[in-house]
């Protein structure tokens, strides 16, 4: 499983940045990039999230996210996480989890960030620091 989500998420780079979007090719959020290789895995879409603007983890202060990913996918620790794997990430401590990326390898993960393209990057300690959640996809029945 997890080898087919790394080919699945890695596929998706190049498609640009669009907020809200999770339309390989035509553009995606790091939501709608999770909800893109979770369709591809499964053939359907795990929920429809309801509009959401940039800043709508500031505004609730709900963790929303994670809530979903349990709704969907298997909860890991932190310490578990290896390739295939989505990681949820705190843009500050405090803050709710609002940005998410699909790990590749030790080393390096798949992601969509507002400006950029989809793209696989370090998964340095900047990002290590703030890991907030990890979650495995299920076997497929």
């Amino acid at each position: 499983m997890a080898s087919r989500v790394v080919r699945e998420a890695r596929s998706w780079i190049g498609t640009p940045y669009r907020h809200q979007g999770a339309l390989k090719h035509a553009g995606a959020d790091c939501l709608g990039l999770i909800r893109g290789v979770y369709r591809a895995v499964y053939a359907s879409d795990p929920e429809t999230p309801p509009p959401y603007s940039p800043d709508w983890a500031e505004a609730s202060g709900d963790e929303a996210m994670a809530a979903a990913a349990r709704r969907h996918l298997v909860a890991i620790g932190l310490d578990a996480v290896a390739a295939g794997d989505v990681a949820l990430f705190r843009w500050r401590e405090g803050h709710p989890a609002k940005h998410a990326g699909i790990i590749t390898s030790p080393t390096t993960m798949v992601h969509a960030q507002s400006g950029a393209s989809v793209c696989e990057v370090s998964l340095c300690r900047w990002w290590m620091r703030r890991l907030a959640f990890a979650f495995r996809f299920a076997d497929i029945p």
